[in-house]
């Protein structure tokens, strides 16, 4: 009886760690939850400022072969701290030329394995415009979905800002 028990108690503790190794498997390589703080996304993200924040989920099976489109919101680690993970737009890929909005050079041409990132309020964003173009391999997330809160509940789709993106060779010479 005793050692029926015991066998019981091996299997739960063995299915538990298999659960658990799946799960973590799956959260670092499918998908994940993030709460969005600050006012970099607004209005795209936390529109309503405050404590107010969005939760949104992040996508990272879609970003495994770093293959992202311009108006995309991503997470990237931070240029500027490792520790910490940023969410902005992609608004230039690599070979872009790109108008800036107070980088030190007015156009940058984005290098190879690079996209160049802006947060949709621009007064309040630590952004490519900051540390200029990123590299793709800080590349962490897609930003599919708002989930919370629940009146806020909608898809990401990509889209890019107003006058905002690669500009043409005319506009260059202009």
């Amino acid at each position: 009886m005793a050692q029926q028990a015991w066998r019981k108690i091996r299997m739960l503790v063995s299915g538990i760690i298999v659960g658990v190794s799946v799960l973590t498997t799956a959260i670092d390589r499918l998908a994940s939850v993030t709460l969005v703080t600050g006012r970099s996304m607004q209005p795209s993200l936390n529109p309503e400022g405050g404590s107010n924040c969005d939760v949104v989920l992040l996508n990272k099976w879609s970003v495994r072969n770093y293959e992202v489109q311009r108006g995309d919101v991503v997470t990237v680690m931070s240029p500027k701290n490792p520790q910490d993970e940023i969410i902005k737009r992609v608004i230039g890929l690599e070979g872009d030329l790109i108008r800036t909005l107070g980088y030190k050079n007015r156009l940058v041409r984005v290098p190879d394995g690079h996209f160049w990132l802006e947060g949709d309020h621009h007064g309040s964003s630590m952004d490519s415009n900051s540390y200029g173009p990123v590299s793709v391999g800080l590349l962490q997330s897609r930003a599919s979905h708002i989930i919370w809160p629940p009146h806020r509940l909608q898809r990401i789709a990509a889209s890019l800002p107003p006058n905002r993106g690669p500009l043409d060779d005319e506009e260059e010479e202009g």
